[in-house]
């Protein structure tokens, strides 16, 4: 199909991947976002194998490289910072044929909108209806404005308004359980190596530290708390104290010397698998069509690998738009439901679920020899549409 218009609305990670790539397949693409200034949610992310290789596949291999931090390998210590074990990356790289990127967020999107083109991106745009006829698509905004194309992608976040009338109902987020406070601080070996993700766990909650572009670790800790709790920047470093207490030397470190001020703390939800992402000449795409924990660091790469397959069937087929969107939906449907309900598992394996599942885990990774985690992360890797 030639001289496509397409809308697409969000201009976060999927909606600038996917404006990239049916772009450089000829289309004439629009994106709108409800904001009035882009900040990418939270500070780091890791950009797995699956999705590095979409992005090399658009021309930004080499652009990804020199923002990606350099991880080499995974350390698991216990809290009180015994090492449980210590595992090189290389065989993994080595299976699937594409190291991965540990990145900043701001770092990712401002590559995106430099190779999409900022100026290209209208702001404040707050989609609140789409109307539909049987060759094309419009899209209203709250400012009064309009965007008509031949099809139009919801890619508009975990909150999609697009969403909702894809499916025709509203969607209940679903609380996995645990916080999460995340930033970046300066890499420094009394924190880690610069060249390892550290992970510490124990007492149902984690602490961890990636490294990613221009001498920084990204950071996380996690911890089960009922939803709804809520606190200010002016606590996060007494409460990340109080819930860390007498963890490893790294730990505490490392709740000195973060900024509380650029400091995210979020409550994690996912959202129960769709029965679907599309209808007619509209899409779902990444968190709008498959909100996920971030337990398999999985969330950013499936934003990806839906720009992927949603440019290839749009730019392979011949039976029109809405063939195409079907089958888009009919190769995500499955791949990203597993992703969703996977890493929902891991989340309350990790988190104290059932406690004596995570002691067992606890135990286990005494015994790792790298092989089981190593396997894990290289099958959902291949399991994406570039293997």
């Amino acid at each position: 199909m030639d001289d496509l218009k397409v809308v697409i609305i969000g201009a976060g990670m999927g909606g600038l991947a996917t404006g990239i790539a049916l772009r450089q397949v000829g289309y004439h693409v629009e994106i709108y976002d409800r904001v009035s200034e882009l900040r990418p949610a939270g500070a780091g992310i890791s950009l797995w194998s699956n999705g590095v290789k979409v992005l090399n596949r658009m021309g930004l291999g080499k652009a990804i490289a020199q923002i990606g931090g350099q991880m080499d390998r995974m350390q698991y210590h216990s809290h009180t910072g015994e090492l449980l074990t210590d595992v090189s990356l290389d065989p993994l790289v080595q299976k699937v044929g594409q190291r991965p990127y540990p990145v900043a967020r701001t770092d990712l999107q401002t590559m995106l909108l430099h190779e999409f083109g900022a100026e290209n991106v209208q702001l404040n745009c707050k989609c609140v209806e789409i109307e539909q006829t049987e060759t094309g698509v419009t899209a209203r905004f709250e400012n009064g404005r309009t965007a008509t194309g031949d099809l139009l992608i919801g890619a508009d976040g975990t909150h999609s308004i697009v969403r909702d009338r894809v499916l025709g109902h509203p969607t209940d987020r679903h609380y996995v359980g645990y916080v999460n406070w995340n930033g970046l601080v300066p890499i420094s070996p009394d924190l880690a190596p610069a060249n390892s993700w550290a992970i510490y766990v124990g007492e149902h909650k984690r602490a961890s530290l990636m490294p990613v572009g221009d001498g920084r670790f990204y950071f996380f800790f996690d911890v089960p708390l009922p939803k709804g709790s809520v606190s200010t920047p002016d606590h996060y470093r007494e409460e990340l104290m109080s819930f860390f207490k007498g963890w490893a030397a790294p730990v505490q470190t490392l709740i000195e010397r973060l900024d509380p001020l650029r400091t995210n703390r979020v409550e994690i939800h996912d959202i129960e698998p769709l029965e679907r992402f599309v209808k007619g000449r509209v899409a779902l795409l990444g968190d709008a069509a498959h909100s996920t924990a971030p337990d398999l660091g999985q969330g950013g790469c499936q934003a990806i690998e839906d720009a992927e397959v949603l440019t290839r069937y749009l730019h392979s087929t011949t039976l029109g738009v809405e063939d195409a969107l079907k089958r888009y939906e009919s190769e995500r449907l499955g791949r990203t439901a597993d992703i969703v309900l996977r890493a929902r598992k891991r989340s309350h394996m990790t988190h104290g679920k059932d406690p004596e599942k995570t002691q067992q885990w606890y135990e286990q990774l005494k015994h790792e020899d790298g092989s089981d985690i190593i396997n894990a992360i290289s099958n959902t890797i291949l399991a994406g549409p570039l293997h």
